[in-house]
């Protein structure tokens, strides 16, 4: 038994319907948690006409916060006078109202009465103190209150910091961090109570360290960007477009958190408001909400503002040759030794950012956070960063770095002239603050383990910072394509090794003799990879050879197996479970559609996307849908007589026009999952689950399910019907006449052919004529252009 009672969220109410608090209401929409969202009365009309405003408004935001639309309906709108007392009701209560101390006082002293006696009371606040915001909630309240701060976009963005104040219990607050982690499938980062936190205290440290860089060395905007995106291991907004998307008045706001609250702090003069964003403030140009920023957009056209001509030209930043060959360097240790040798000043402003950036995060690692994990993962989960700060420094030379950083400093390069702290180059953190046993404490001069509450032992491989190792597992059975491989019990793990886990005859033989083997000597098998994405599918540039050569009965053969591996994923003498994280593309989604259950992370993209090279899913995948139509009939419809038709015409429509599932809920919906499949918020949770399930199968004492011999079938009826969505659909200019020819030929498999409707046929049937209906596209010149482009390219072609 638990020693203390379990967290239940039976419902949550948000107060404030803004930007992050109407996105937080529909993450936890998302994760079936029924939500209230408050805000003030509407002045006319309906009261709660605000709130009804923000919940229209979720419905058209790109990328979407709601995985599918009908997850609104779990969100109900109130305002502050009339419904107040629904706050009983709630078991967590989270607060994201504008940053601004008075009004969220004035609100808890509102609402304070009518908390449930056992609700988490949070506040989303970016950086206003925890402790200040505590002393506004009545005495009984303040141990169920803390802090919470989730980045923008809520759904998409892996970072939840969670502030204790002075009075959190803490029993609370790993009941909230349980919840958040597997619930809301979040990383979370315990942070201190001081200004803007871990993630936006460092963070916009280095943006206002990059603009005052920007300037010293005559740079552009969107030279800056090409610097500080993907070629440093950032993310692909890097600096200026970053600032753009998160608003310019935001950034403002929170730098004015910092130039107000941290006055003793070295840098302090740097936390002003640069001029060019006030600039860009003051005329309205707030980014890209409002279409204009440091960057606009011109038709097709990506502009940049030129601060000296106070206008926009276009954006053609490229980084001087000589610094992108260093940018390339493998080696860390001699990439920052030359970019600091290097004259450029692309090169100098590099070192710069980076020099500036490691003093201050050793300056405040024990003011702001508890270890240098923290930082680190704070950095990679809240802004993109593929390294935080400390891994970078020490997998450059821990100690050549805090060298060259010393020497700036008292050269007066820097832009504060403090020290580095001492436990830089004294101490038990002088070779570098990631250890195997640990990562650094500043404030404790010791190192420390992951937490350990029990919501981690679910998380068999989390994100690794620098240095740590996970158990590799015991190999069962290994080839160049693939390992099969264990952690300690019967259930199987196979994992592919192919470039992006695409899907070969050597894939396909490895699964093969996976299976066999597992069959004799494990009580299930799970699909799993390593790192993303789940699979892009069949690897087409291996079948070009016998393309150029026109060997179709080597194709053939390799399409067989395919079809084949498929059915013995279905038919297997023991469960066969899915683990799907990432994209899960062509025949990798044939793959999941026959293993006996999938287990997706939230964010899977999910699709049949063979059309867009100019073939049809010839694994398995149209045969699948052919057989499922009058399955889906059958449990609906008494003695299974009604009309598939319905269903396959979903089908039809989903393969024809390559419809990929943005979340695994979505993929719920289309019909690549199932009902009984299962979605995992968190995707390092994955593998546990996906172990669960094909423990509990075998268990359950599996056994296959008997192959589908009398399958109804539309017939040339069916063809028909779609042939005539087809015409319509190429009249209105929205395929291709080639796209046409893909689409019937993908009508026939599903409709059985060319037989009678009601004709039963068997899954041979299907699958004899769903290859040569492939091979039939393959002999096609218009496919082998696409399939040429794509190669090429990595983009479609509509031919």
């Amino acid at each position: 038994m638990a020693s203390t009672p379990r967290f239940l969220v039976r419902k949550a109410a948000i107060l404030g319907a803004g930007v992050m608090g109407a996105q937080i209401a529909a993450h936890l929409a998302n994760a079936n948690v029924p939500v209230v969202l408050f805000d003030l009365p509407a002045k006319e009309g309906d009261p709660n006409g605000i709130v009804n405003k923000a919940l229209e408004g979720l419905k058209k935001l790109e990328p979407s916060p709601l995985t599918t639309k009908d997850r609104v309906a779990y969100i109900d709108a109130a305002n502050y006078d009339r419904d107040l007392a629904q706050l009983a009701g709630c078991d967590l209560v989270i607060e994201a109202i504008a940053e601004r101390m008075d009004w969220k006082r004035d609100l808890y002293a509102k609402v304070g009465p009518h908390l449930a006696p056992g609700a988490i009371v949070a506040s989303n606040t970016s950086g206003l103190s925890i402790n200040a915001l505590a002393e506004a909630l009545p005495a009984a309240v303040r141990p169920r209150f803390c802090g919470i701060h989730f980045f923008n976009p809520p759904r998409y963005m892996h970072l939840v910091e969670l502030i204790a104040q002075k009075d959190t219990d803490p029993k609370l607050l790993d009941q909230l961090e349980t919840f958040v982690v597997t619930t809301l499938g979040k990383g979370v980062v315990r942070a201190k109570d001081t200004p803007n936190f871990i993630a936006n205290r460092v963070g916009i440290f280095s943006v206002l360290a990059t603009m005052a860089h920007t300037e010293a060395y005559g740079l552009s905007f969107d030279v800056v960007d090409a610097l500080t995106g993907p070629a440093i291991g950032r993310a692909k907004s890097a600096t200026y477009r970053t600032c753009d998307v998160v608003g310019l008045d935001t950034m403002a706001h929170v730098i004015k958190t910092m130039q107000d609250t941290l006055s003793d702090d070295p840098w302090h003069a740097l936390y002003a408001t640069p001029p060019v964003l006030a600039a860009l403030i003051a005329q309205g140009a707030l980014g890209q909400k409002t279409k204009a920023g440091f960057f606009r957009k011109v038709g097709k056209d990506i502009q940049v503002l030129d601060p000296v001509a106070r206008d926009y030209r276009k954006a053609d930043g490229v980084v001087d040759p000589s610094v992108a060959e260093l940018l390339a360097l493998k080696n860390p240790g001699e990439k920052f030794a030359r970019l600091r040798a290097h004259p450029h000043p692309h090169a100098q402003f590099l070192w710069a950012i980076f020099r500036d950036l490691f003093h201050y995060a050793a300056f405040h690692l024990a003011a702001i956070a508890d270890n240098a994990r923290d930082v680190d993962l704070a950095l990679r989960w809240g802004f993109g960063w593929a390294m935080g700060p400390f891994e970078i420094w020490q997998a450059a030379g821990w100690k050549e770095i805090a060298g060259w950083v010393a020497e700036d400093i008292a050269a007066g390069k820097a832009l504060a002239n403090v020290p580095l702290p001492a436990w830089v180059t004294q101490g038990p953190a002088a070779t570098g603050v990631h250890t195997p046993q640990g990562a650094y404490s500043a404030s404790g001069n010791s190192f420390g383990a992951r937490s350990a509450l029990p919501v981690y032992r679910r998380q068999y491989f989390p994100d690794p910072v620098l240095g740590e190792k996970w158990p590799a597992g015991t190999t069962i059975l290994e080839t160049p394509a693939v390992r099969m491989w264990h952690l300690g019990n019967d259930i199987a793990i196979v994992s592919f090794k192919s470039k992006a886990n695409t899907i070969g005859e050597d894939v396909l033989d490895g699964i093969l003799a996976s299976i066999e083997r597992a069959e004799r000597e494990c009580a299930g098998l799970v699909l799993w990879q390593t790192k993303e994405p789940f699979s892009l599918g069949a690897n087409l540039a291996s079948l070009e050879p016998a393309l150029a050569a026109g060997r179709w009965d080597v194709i053939e053969a390799v399409v067989a197996k395919f079809q084949q591996t498929s059915q013995r994923l279905k038919y297997s003498l023991i469960p066969t479970v899915a683990a799907v994280r990432g994209m899960a593309l062509g025949g990798s989604c044939e793959f999941i559609m026959h293993c006996d259950r999938t287990v997706a992370a939230l964010e899977s993209y999910i699709g049949l996307v063979e059309v867009g090279v100019g073939l049809l899913p010839g694994g398995g995948g149209c045969k699948e849908f052919a057989v499922r139509a009058p399955q889906e009939v059958a449990r609906g419809a008494a003695g299974g007589q009604a009309d598939q038709f319905p269903f396959l015409r979903t089908y039809f429509q989903t393969i024809a026009t390559a419809r990929v599932a943005k979340s695994a809920s979505e993929a719920k919906e289309i019909g690549y999952l199932r009902p009984s499949d299962v979605v995992v918020f968190n995707p390092h949770e994955l593998l546990h689950v996906a172990q669960v399930e094909a423990r509990a199968l075998a268990d359950a004492g599996y056994r296959p399910p008997v192959a589908a011999r009398n399958v109804p079938v539309a017939g040339r009826t069916g063809i028909a019907t779609l042939e005539m969505l087809l015409v319509n659909m190429r009249d209105g200019g929205y395929i291709s006449p080639y796209d046409f020819e893909i689409g019937l030929r993908v009508a026939r498999v599903l409709c059985g052919g060319e037989v009678d409707a009601g004709s039963q046929v068997d899954e041979k049937w299907l699958l004899d004529l769903e290859r040569a209906e492939f091979m039939a596209l393959l002999h096609n010149a218009k496919t082998q252009e696409r399939i040429a482009h794509t190669l090429k390219t990595g983009k479609p072609l509509r031919n």
